[in-house]
């Protein structure tokens, strides 16, 4: 009966707080900065993170001890540089994804640009030089983006289909954007993207429309390099 006692009695981590105790007080502390988001991850959180970190220590490691047990210094040396190289191309794709979300980008890399992809860096640009962007491609059934910027300024991108590219540029016009309304109407500017050169004929479309400025391969270079679209003579 006494053993069961002993048995049932809660041992002390298992002991509430006494009241005003700093024990007591310390968790209604962190129970309090847990309730404002301002405690800190926990465990559960980091632990991931950590994990991750040991693996890829461990794996290197790893990897060249095993080189050293099958071909000796000389595999060892290779496992060096097969990782310095590995670790400079991972570092250099980094890199490039991480300009090319901030809105920059190389004339190799625009003109390896889908209709997809023209689209969605023509939306980091915006969002680089402080537009609202909205995607608009899957409601309209082609690539179109709507923008706004701080000073009230709306806009209505389409883009030139990629693959008119090497098409004779005379023939026909771009993208059709919307030909309802002026700029004095509907407040909106209008601008049609084109990795290419514009024709005579397309500017004459554009004039006719009103409010309509056309971006050539030569000015998206420039948009990407970080010049803004205001330096390209967008209407203020």
């Amino acid at each position: 009966m006494t053993r069961r006692r002993r048995l049932a009695m809660p041992v002390w981590w298992r002991r509430p707080p006494v009241p005003g105790s700093r024990r007591s007080q310390r968790q209604r502390a962190v129970s309090e900065l847990r309730a404002q988001g301002r405690y800190g991850p926990e465990l559960r959180d980091v632990l991931p993170g950590f994990v991750g970190l040991g693996l890829a220590v461990l794996t290197p490691v790893l990897f060249l001890a095993w080189l050293y047990q099958a071909l000796g210094i000389g595999g060892l040396a290779l496992g060096v540089v097969l990782l310095a190289a590995a670790g400079t191309a991972g570092w250099c794709l980094r890199r490039t994804v991480a300009r090319q979300r901030g809105g920059h980008y190389t004339a190799a890399e625009l003109a390896r640009l889908d209709d997809q992809g023209l689209t969605v860096a023509a939306a980091r640009m915006l969002r680089r030089d402080g537009w609202r962007v909205v995607d608009l491609t899957v409601r309209e059934g082609r690539p179109r983006l709507y923008a706004q910027d701080s000073a009230g300024r709306e806009l209505d991108v389409a883009f030139r289909p990629v693959a008119t590219l090497n098409e004779d540029e005379g023939a026909s016009g771009p993208a059709p954007l919307r030909e309802v309304g002026r700029l004095g109407a509907d407040r909106l500017i209008r601008v049609v993207v084109h990795l290419g050169a514009f024709g005579r004929a397309d500017v004459l479309w554009a004039s006719r429309q009103g409010g309509v400025h056309l971006l050539d391969g030569r000015q998206l270079q420039r948009w990407a390099d970080g010049d803004t679209l205001d330096d390209l003579g967008l209407p203020r």
